[in-house]
């Protein structure tokens, strides 16, 4: 047997990382925003950053007890980070949709709020302004 070395299947260390702060529309440049903030999301989390790369067909992970460096509050909302699969070992892009991290970010940033998520419960302020939709069901029925 040579000293042959098999490299894993794709190392995870090699794949980009997304914090909801990239995309969140409450922060600044400074804070850590990364994407224009007219297309950028209000309050996104890992798991819809995740929902939205699984359903791409990318290879992701979510970590959950991750901070983003800039992070000011330690809340359970701002904790966690994805991990994506940008590239294979060879070089090939992973899905060419996608060639680069910012054109990651710009696609989450577009499907999160189409989200069931966001649409039904999601946050507080959604569900106080869900009696006022209810008025809109009736019209239809």
């Amino acid at each position: 047997m040579a000293n042959i070395k098999q490299k894993p299947f794709s190392d995870e260390a090699r794949w980009i990382t997304i914090y909801p702060a990239y995309l969140n529309s409450k922060k600044t440049k400074k804070e850590g925003r990364r994407i224009p903030a007219s297309k950028a999301v209000l309050n996104p989390t890992c798991q819809e950053i995740y929902e939205i790369f699984n359903f791409e067909g990318l290879k992701t992970k979510v970590e959950k007890n991750k901070f983003y460096s800039r992070e000011a509050d330690r809340e359970e909302e701002s904790r966690g980070r994805v991990r994506v699969q940008l590239k294979n070992d060879d070089g090939t892009f992973a899905n060419e949709k996608f060639k680069s991290r910012e054109s990651l970010m710009l696609h989450a940033a577009q499907l999160i709020p189409q989200l069931k998520t966001r649409n039904s419960s999601g946050t507080p302020a959604a569900s106080s302004s869900q009696p006022q939709q209810s008025g809109g069901k009736k019209k239809k029925k």
